[in-house]
């Protein structure tokens, strides 16, 4: 029976990726180690903490001897990281904490997985460690890496870790990167959260900039399924990106998210949205902030055969009629 120690597994997609993992296989075990911030939260595994074969760990990665006090009690087999500070404006105010766990926490994981001959490691990385990519272009894994914020820099640092310990240890190890996700349960001070609060309390809704920054959307269980098939079949050693071919800009999102409130508001529940795009609010922009991000996602597609399934108009309506069932969520 296989142990998968999951770090950062209270947050958005670590959370999806445990519940994926257990409704996919029901001989493992997995271990859950989260510091629990501020996007940590518990309740996102609701329906699986009674599980026989899951365990929470409320624990820093920094903590080193913890750490390995955890590897000595349940020995893993694979280590998959998704602890991180992730959210670029925070980076900007604080870059001390974004430096400390995603570079050091992952040294502290990568060594502690050496140590303990596991048999993969899995480092959760970013489509932001390329930096802002020109019109046409899309980033293959080989791309020069250009980080053009703090939280990038932390990333790309930890990346070049990782793969350090492949070269000079032979770790067997792989990284991801993937593109903007979204989903049910996604803290709201990320981009579609945050406008569907706006939507719900009929506030302004700050847009950076012109609003015509790019991003490419995937839907988490998407990516939660690459990252399973990246386990079990990607070769070590190895960069896959991660991405749906969802580019739009923020301001068409926002947009849309405002026009697709409405209709769902309307149809679902019966009641009016007094909301319309007067209450969209361009405000300065965020320091170093790219313009668009871009990734070539080939080497996923035809090593693995993973493509995304979920359309990003479908998941959208889904997620907007979660969280207007689940409205504490957003507001607490």
């Amino acid at each position: 029976m296989d142990t998968y120690l999951i770090t950062g597994g209270a947050g958005f997609i670590g959370s999806n990726f445990i519940k994926y993992l257990l409704s996919l296989q029901k001989d493992i075990v997995i271990i859950n180690v989260d510091k629990l911030t501020y996007a940590g939260n518990l309740k996102n595994l609701k329906s699986v903490e009674t599980q026989h074969n899951y365990t929470f760990i409320a624990q820093d990665i920094c903590s080193r001897e913890n750490i390995k006090k955890i590897f000595s009690a349940y020995k893993p087999d694979y280590v998959v990281n998704f602890a991180a500070e992730s959210h670029v404006d925070r980076s900007i105010t604080d870059s001390e904490a974004f430096a400390r766990t995603n570079v050091l926490g992952t040294q502290i994981l990568l060594q502690t997985s050496l140590d303990y001959n596991i048999k993969r490691y899995v480092q959760i990385s970013t489509d932001e460690v390329y930096g802002p990519s020109l019109d046409g272009i899309y980033f293959t894994e080989q791309a020069f890496l250009n980080p053009c914020n703090p939280y990038a820099a932390s990333k790309a640092g930890a990346d070049m870790l990782v793969n350090s310990f492949y070269i000079t240890y032979n770790l067997p190890v792989s990284i991801t990167r993937c593109t903007n996700n979204y989903g049910p349960g996604q803290h709201h001070e990320k981009l579609i959260p945050m406008v569907i609060k706006c939507c719900l309390e009929g506030k302004k809704m700050p847009v950076y900039g012109d609003g015509k920054n790019i991003r490419d959307w995937v839907y988490v269980d998407d990516h939660c399924r690459a990252i399973q098939l990246i386990i079990e079949k990607g070769r070590p050693g190895e960069i896959y990106n991660i991405g749906a071919g969802n580019q739009m800009e923020n301001i068409e999102i926002v947009k849309l998210i405002i026009e697709k409130s409405r209709y769902i508001g309307k149809k679902y529940y019966g009641f009016d949205l007094n909301i319309d795009e007067s209450l969209i609010e361009f405000v300065e922009d965020r320091k170093g902030h790219d313009k668009r991000y871009a990734l070539n996602t080939d080497k996923l597609k035809n090593e693995l055969g993973w493509t995304a399934r979920m359309h990003f108009d479908e998941g959208l309506e889904q997620s907007i009629k979660w969280y207007m069932d689940n409205k504490p969520w957003l507001f607490n």
